[in-house]
């Protein structure tokens, strides 16, 4: 038995199938048109559900859901270079916001801390941080075939309970916003851990501030 998820996939599924896709070639430019047909419709939804249904935790299933989809994974050696690009205008787009970019293998992690993101207790986005979003937004747009991880984090301050609440409020907060300037819901994958991993001393109004934070994590979509 299918999960609660599918309907929302085969939604997705279906925008995606019964349209003719305008897309961008990532290494050449090129602009690419995808002609559907009523059968090609339907070969999407049925690969969403079979993507939903047999993946193997959260992660997984929407990376297969989507490639079921049509929205298409990267191959290969393909795989490094399209993460490499997608760094590079990531890292022109952020330069001077205060927001680091870093690589892990092939995937791209975007911090934020909180001395541009959220105030103590908030899951409120300080205003000066939509322009950063607004900038992260464009290039996930245009690099379509990753899978968006946010993460959210807290101080120490409050009880564990609230901290855990807060976490998962502020990175709903940052998907909602990229959602709402045109990211594909169901590339977003939202959760939070509270005070539970700091990465500075909670002891000082500085360390406070860097704990309080979002990551943001890209991963490549990829296709055997």
């Amino acid at each position: 038995m299918l999960n609660s998820r599918v309907p929302l996939v085969l939604a997705v599924a279906g925008a995606v199938a019964l349209a003719g896709c305008q897309t961008t070639n990532p290494y050449t430019g090129e602009q690419q048109t995808s002609k559907t047909t009523i059968g090609a419709s339907i070969g999407a939804l049925a690969g969403a559900v079979l993507g939903a249904a047999t993946g193997k935790d959260a992660k997984d299933r929407r990376k297969r859901a989507l490639i079921g989809a049509g929205i298409g994974g990267i191959t290969g050696a393909g795989v490094g270079a399209y993460m490499d690009a997608q760094e590079a205008k990531l890292r022109e787009k952020l330069k001077g916001t205060g927001v680091s970019v870093s690589r892990n293998g092939d995937n791209i992690v975007l911090n934020m801390p909180g001395n541009i993101t959220f105030q103590t207790g908030s899951a409120d986005l300080n205003a000066n941080f939509y322009k950063v979003l607004d900038g992260v937004g464009i290039v996930v747009e245009e690099y379509n075939k990753t899978l968006i991880v946010i993460e959210g984090h807290t101080d120490n301050v409050g009880s564990d309970e609230s901290n855990q609440s807060l976490s998962e409020r502020r990175a709903a907060s940052v998907g909602q916003y990229l959602m709402g300037k045109g990211v594909n819901g169901q590339r977003v994958l939202t959760a939070g851990f509270g005070e539970s991993r700091p990465v500075a001393s909670n002891d000082t109004d500085a360390g406070r501030s860097q704990n309080r934070r979002v990551e943001v994590r890209l991963e490549p979509i990829t296709q055997s």
